[in-house]
């Protein structure tokens, strides 16, 4: 790991479910230096989310720059999940997600199952979740201590004491990498008109 490495980090704005779209934004950071921010959109519940977050990648101008792609969680968007392993075949780069509690694939598996087939409050009918589910499941996620919590990653393209590496390196107050934590103030100030703290 080079020691002014960067890292784009991706999260969606928030959305209601019967929206058609959500922005979603990225940002480049190099030891906490904003060099680059991006903004695209996906589907809500939809199926373009490793298309769209590989297009982030190649419109940054920092694609043979990145040590790591890293998400706010493995979903844009509601169940628009992000294949990790196709994005880092399809970019090149490391891919890392980051989750503050540890997923509950019980209550992940009801929610996709009652949306194939009853879904409600004007989502969309998601015949496929099975595939989004098994997608899911297939990370395999590890706990890391950045902060005073511990936090929870998946990651693919990377073995696991480098991903812990980069996600430690990145953080710089808190638990959450500042990457993620940027993407996440930029794109709910996109939506809503302004943001702090969190995610």
């Amino acid at each position: 790991m080079k020691p002014q490495f960067r890292v784009l980090g991706v999260d969606d704005g928030p959305f209601a479910f019967c929206d058609a779209t959500v922005p979603v934004i990225g940002v480049v950071v190099r030891k906490g230096y904003v060099d680059a921010a991006l903004r695209t959109r996906v589907d809500v519940d939809g199926t373009d989310s490793t298309s769209a977050v590989a297009s982030l990648v190649g419109d940054s101008g920092y694609r043979g720059k990145l040590e790591a792609v890293m998400l706010d969680g493995a979903c844009l968007g509601g169940f628009n999940v992000v294949d990790i392993g196709e994005l880092n075949r399809r970019t090149g780069v490391p891919v890392i997600t980051v989750t503050r509690d540890r997923p509950d694939m019980a209550a992940i598996r009801k929610a996709l199952e009652m949306l194939g087939r009853t879904p409600k409050h004007g989502r969309r009918p998601v015949p496929d979740w099975k595939e989004r589910l098994a997608l899911l499941e297939r990370n395999r996620l590890v706990e890391v201590r950045t902060g005073a919590r511990p936090i929870y990653i998946a990651f693919a393209g990377v073995d696991e004491p480098e991903a812990k590496g980069i996600v430690t390196a990145s953080t710089v107050r808190g638990s959450i990498p500042e990457p993620v934590r940027l993407a996440h103030l930029i794109a709910r100030a996109v939506v809503t008109g302004r943001s702090r703290g969190g995610p």
